[in-house]
């Protein structure tokens, strides 16, 4: 099975998790983090889940699924931990098409969650078609060891750069780009300098 790598905008948007365990947390935490509105339906929670529910951070039907849970839904999760419930979730979504994620169980997914590095807004996503998360994972470690922590910075400061220059009109090539970004912007970010990075960015840039 082929599948097409993309990037969700999920702000604000509605999705549904179906389950209150472990694997389900581990859903909402990046739900969550992307800004989503997230309901979660489960007889009970993990103590994790029920901290964020009791915070407001998501609603929480303690009960079980019902297929009107996808009523308006952007995206579901079916991450109960029973297959029979997993697979009702999955069916229910496709009839509506509400695009699904069955934890563990790629043949059912629309959608498959990869293992991601992230460094502040750079995101490195890996993925094995479902065939093996523990190896995305595995791939996903060795990255870390060769993306380090200043690459968020790196990823802020160019993203400062490109607004001012697009704000003047100016649209460096991608060659003269490639060129800026070689070399010690990152070593000069590593040591506090980021002033003396932004001028040195600027300067390979052609720009004051």
């Amino acid at each position: 099975m082929g599948y097409y790598p993309v990037a969700l905008d999920l702000t604000a948007r509605p999705v549904l998790v179906v389950g209150g365990g472990p694997v389900a947390a581990r859903k909402v935490e990046g739900l969550l983090a992307a800004a989503a509105r997230v309901t979660v339906v489960s007889p009970t929670l993990v103590p994790a889940l029920a901290a964020l529910a009791r915070a407001g951070r998501l609603r929480h039907r303690a009960r079980r699924f019902r297929p009107g849970d996808l009523r308006g839904v952007a995206l579901a999760f079916a991450a109960s931990g029973d297959p029979a419930v997993d697979a009702a979730v999955a069916a229910a979504a496709r009839r509506r098409g509400v695009w699904v994620n069955v934890a563990d169980d790629p043949a059912r997914c629309d959608v498959i969650l990869p293992s991601v590095l992230r460094r502040g807004d750079l995101q490195i996503a890996v993925t094995t078609g479902g065939a093996s998360p523990a190896l995305a994972r595995a791939v996903r470690l060795e990255l870390e060891r060769l993306v380090p922590a200043e690459y968020a910075e790196l990823v802020a400061l160019v993203g400062e750069v490109r607004r001012a220059l697009r704000a003047r009109g100016a649209s460096p090539p991608p060659e003269t780009w490639r060129r800026a970004l070689a070399g010690d912007l990152r070593a000069l970010l590593a040591a506090g300098r980021r002033a003396e990075a932004r001028r040195a960015l600027c300067a390979r840039l052609g720009v004051g």
